[in-house]
């Protein structure tokens, strides 16, 4: 498998596969392929693992494709934002709910639990979120730029609620207080932040797509009264 990431903020991934390779992505990531490319929905994994897959917020099926030869495939993402290639085979990642757009076919998308409930109710992501594993090249995505960040043990970072797109498997994961009343009502931010606590990578987006939706509502046409 070969691949590029082109663009800026609307980034398209281009991904060239030769005979008996095979790539796999969520549904309706797909944008153009060449004529020699098929491609077909299934329940990876089996019936239970798609609808866990499903509870994440992943499309129930994933879409794999293969060639006849040599044959490219561009995938995007369905919001102005970057595309980043991530090594599993160095090590597990947990991705927020609409982070994963792409792997190879070694890699497993899996249901993972918030091990704390303050995780799952105020941390913007829910109680599930997903765990990207085996061996392979994944693809994940977010909305605006990306920030990576490698976190030293016990280096502790703080990040507005849902600007966390991915953290390696080794990075503890929690929901701290802002702290003070006065800045939970307006400092703009809530109450809680999320806090990655190092060893390992972090990688956050400059906006999230409830933000997006937010600030353009008010330009969207509204019902009449």
């Amino acid at each position: 498998m070969k691949y590029t990431i082109t663009g800026d903020n609307l980034q398209m991934l281009n991904v060239e596969i030769g005979a008996g390779e095979m790539i796999q992505s969520v549904s309706g990531a797909m944008a153009y392929m060449t004529g020699n490319v098929t491609l077909e929905a299934k329940a990876s994994g089996g019936a239970w693992a798609s609808i866990k897959r499903s509870l994440t917020g992943a499309s129930l099926f994933l879409v794999q494709y293969k060639a006849d030869g040599n044959g490219v495939i561009g995938l995007s993402h369905p919001a102005p934002g970057k595309i980043m290639d991530l090594d599993i085979s160095k090590g597990g990642w947990f991705v927020q709910k609409t982070g994963f757009l792409a792997s190879e076919m070694g890699v497993n998308l899996e249901m993972a639990m918030q091990k704390k409930l303050s995780s799952a109710l105020f941390g913007g992501e829910g109680l599930i979120i997903q765990k990207l594993s085996g061996n392979g090249i994944a693809f994940v995505c977010g909305c605006g730029d990306f920030v990576v960040k490698d976190l030293a043990p016990g280096e502790i970072i703080k990040v507005s609620t849902s600007h966390a797109v991915a953290w390696q498997d080794t990075v503890a994961y929690d929901i701290s207080s802002i702290g003070g009343v006065k800045n939970a009502l307006f400092s703009g931010e809530g109450l809680f932040v999320t806090t990655l606590t190092g060893p390992g990578r972090v990688v956050l987006q400059s906006m999230t797509l409830g933000d997006l939706a937010m600030a353009l509502y008010p330009y969207m046409p509204q019902p009449s009264s």
